[in-house]
């Protein structure tokens, strides 16, 4: 079912209505027909007005959650229930899709019970520059800053958390940008750049280091852009089309990306059973929910972009003995295996400090350089002195990670680069415990390689 809105937040509906309906009890027996999947919500007054938008998982029970008779809506919502005398919904494929029409809806209708127009509160916008000729994608607060002039914006969204989402799965679909590096087509230092975790994921095309040009690259944007218009058959139909030309133009490579795009759309509905978005199962094994983790350490630290990949550093050692190093990354608070480094440490015995430079270092020289991104985070393990020495060794690059902190054992205070004092979080705090969750799988990986190298000196092997 779909519904049609016109400026004065009236809404008429491309299938017949029954008659205004008066009273909780008729107004739960109409939530009672509505579908059981993921939809947008309108309800109106006995003018036609449209008074609150909404969206639900599922429609029947989110709707008729607001008429049973032990609901209690708050100050704000409860008189709104007085004056609804009829419902309309449209249907959607999926939740996060139900998420984008809300938010077309609200910004088109500005109905007087989503206060979120009014209450001069800063919500969410998806902005994509379409002006550059690799697009990126990000989400802002402030669509108005000069950095999205001539962007297209999407919102405003009444939640971060599950705009966040939505852009994590058209990401795998699309595999646009969400970096900020000014990129030039062509650009000799392309060649030299090494992608983000995000390429080895397949979640961004790599535009930065040229391995796709700016005419496939605005054909995805365009497709996204569609996609987000509520386009999905005409998108899924255009790239079939285009998998088809590109295998028989041999370019196989293309082709196979296509098809990938095409089978991640047809498996968004499949998400609810865990299928897509385990590509990393042992998430569970280092946090019950690393989404709230990554929020939590976001706002801990003051960071305003989102933090996706973060890495760890730990040394290990025995009174000097085999002295090694272990880097190991996250990524949208899951381990990602293929990210995971041990360094034998060959400048220092017991020392380490020394050894954490040796590793920064070696792991950082490229991104060091400016020939490659550096991951959102670094942690390392150990205290101020630990931080203190990490810094040193970054101090000697050229280009400078974006923020750098440590988790030291026993207190739990993350210090945090450029900061007198260090931060002290409840016990329980979900981004404390991220951040302990990824420096304790640095010190197990550091601590698994020197046990192999203590067996081979040991016995000779």
């Amino acid at each position: 079912m779909t519904a049609m809105v016109d400026s004065n937040g009236h809404s008429s509906s491309d299938e017949s209505q029954s008659q205004p309906l008066a009273g909780r009890e008729a107004l739960s027996r109409k939530s009672k027909q509505l579908p059981d999947g993921a939809g947008v919500y309108l309800f109106k007054d006995g003018s036609g007005e449209v008074l609150y938008v909404g969206k639900a998982s599922s429609l029947r029970s989110r709707v008729g959650s607001y008429f049973t008779a032990s609901a209690n809506l708050g100050s704000r919502k409860q008189p709104m229930i007085e004056l609804i005398r009829d419902i309309e919904f449209i249907e959607a494929e999926s939740e996060w899709e139900a998420l984008l029409v809300e938010a077309r809806l609200i910004k088109d209708i500005q109905p007087r019970f989503n206060v979120m127009l009014k209450d001069g509160k800063s919500y969410p916008y998806l902005a994509i520059t379409t002006r550059e000729a690799f697009p990126g994608l990000y989400i802002t607060r402030n669509p108005q800053d000069p950095a999205f002039k001539r962007a297209r914006v999407f919102g405003p969204f009444s939640s971060s958390g599950a705009l966040r989402e939505a852009v994590q799965v058209m990401q795998r679909i699309f595999r646009f940008r969400t970096c900020h590096l000014d990129i030039v087509e062509g650009a000799e230092e392309n060649r030299f750049f090494r992608p983000c975790l995000l390429h080895a994921i397949e979640l961004c095309s790599a535009p930065c280091a040229d391995r796709i040009d700016s005419k496939n690259y605005g054909e995805d944007i365009s497709r996204l852009l569609r996609f987000l218009g509520s386009q999905r058959k005409q998108v899924l139909k255009e790239l079939r089309e285009a998998m088809d030309s590109a295998s028989k133009s041999m370019d196989y490579e293309r082709a196979a990306s296509l098809r990938d795009q095409v089978k991640a759309i047809e498996r968004l509905d499949e998400r609810g059973e865990g299928g897509a978005d385990e590509w990393q199962p042992e998430v569970t094994v280092f946090a019950t929910d690393p989404s709230a983790g990554l929020k939590s350490l976001q706002r801990t630290l003051g960071e305003e972009h989102p933090i996706r990949c973060m890495e760890a550093i730990d040394i290990a050692h025995l009174g000097g003995d085999e002295t090694v190093g272990s880097k190991v990354c996250f990524i949208d608070g899951r381990p990602f295996k293929e990210g995971y480094r041990r360094y034998r440490i060959k400048s220092v015995r017991n020392d380490d400090y020394a050894a954490i430079q040796e590793v920064v270092r070696r792991r950082y020289r490229e991104a060091g350089q400016g020939q490659e991104l550096y991951p959102d985070v670094i942690l390392i393990d150990g205290g101020l002195g630990q931080l203190n020495a990490a810094m040193e060794a970054f101090s000697d690059m050229s280009e400078q990670p974006p923020l750098v902190i440590s988790l030291a054992k026993k207190e739990e205070l993350i210090w945090v680069q450029d900061r007198p004092e260090p931060i002290r979080l409840g016990r329980v705090n979900p981004g404390l415990k991220l951040c302990q969750a990824i420096r304790d799988e640095a010190h197990r990986f550091a601590q698994h390689y020197h046990h192999i190298l203590r067996r081979k000196k040991l016995l000779g092997d």
